[in-house]
């Protein structure tokens, strides 16, 4: 990168913390996200970036869809620390929350949720350290008003 680059004007980005799930087959995972952004309003589409290394990237690969669920600021520590400290591989984290099965099959956690978005994959990007899903949504609901956390 350029040696100008100060990367703390980096850190003053914005971003929403976000609840990123997805399937294979009946397997179910899901992690934190803080990069979820709609890229277009006709047809409406998403884009989620997600590092390889999680297995809800796996998922999302094979299977072609994924949920997203905007929390709220009122979330607990205790949701955050599970979908965001804790693998899928050593814990099933859906069997510790509410989630309600999407039509594309995706699970869709709704404790401290605010929306839910139901994506399918279009294309996918590798842009250095992760992968950029830009997908179709193909259903979204509001749960509740509320301030989503960021």
């Amino acid at each position: 990168m350029n040696r100008n680059t100060d990367f703390r004007a980096l850190c003053s980005l914005t971003y929403g913390v976000y609840i990123v799930t997805s399937h294979l087959e009946e397997k179910l995972n899901g992690q934190l996200a803080n990069t979820v952004f709609q890229v277009a309003s006709e047809p409406p589409r998403i884009a989620v970036s997600i590092s390889p290394t999680n297995l809800t990237h796996d998922y999302i690969v094979k299977s072609g869809v994924f949920g997203v669920s905007v929390v709220d600021e009122s979330a607990p520590m205790k949701l955050m620390g599970l979908f965001g400290f804790r693998s899928g591989r050593d814990v099933d984290k859906l069997s510790q929350v509410s989630f309600k099965r999407g039509s594309n099959g995706c699970p869709l956690v709704t404790d401290s949720a605010l929306a839910l978005l139901e994506a399918r994959v279009i294309e996918q990007i590798g842009v250095g350290s992760h992968t950029l899903f830009v997908a179709d949504v193909v259903a979204a609901e509001m749960l509740r008003e509320g301030r989503p956390l960021s």
